[in-house]
């Protein structure tokens, strides 16, 4: 970990993220990220799509699992859509 630096918060609530940790992390124009908040500490996590062969991976574990629980692509489905609208309506703790 290098050193650290300092930046403000604008008045429009905007960070800038200092160039070299840019740089160091590979973060360019349009990279999302995860904001959590606790006390006096202010955490970003960027968000990075995996690659196809890792997605190809997750994909292949959900389908095994999904038919060693015996269950019917309606049912993982509708499984999905609730989630979907839970998440839409519910904050829930993110793990770092």
């Amino acid at each position: 970990m290098v050193g650290p630096s300092t930046t403000k918060l604008s008045s429009r609530g905007q960070v800038v993220i200092p160039e070299e940790i840019r740089t160091r992390l590979g973060l360019e124009t349009g990279a999302q990220f995860v904001v959590v908040g606790e006390g006096d500490v202010v955490v970003l996590k960027a968000l990075k799509a995996p690659n196809m062969s890792a997605f190809k991976e997750l994909l292949d574990r959900a389908r095994a699992s999904a038919d060693a629980a015996g269950l019917e692509p309606e049912e993982v489905e509708r499984a999905v859509r609730e989630v979907r609208g839970s998440i839409r309506t519910r904050a829930y703790p993110v793990d770092l």
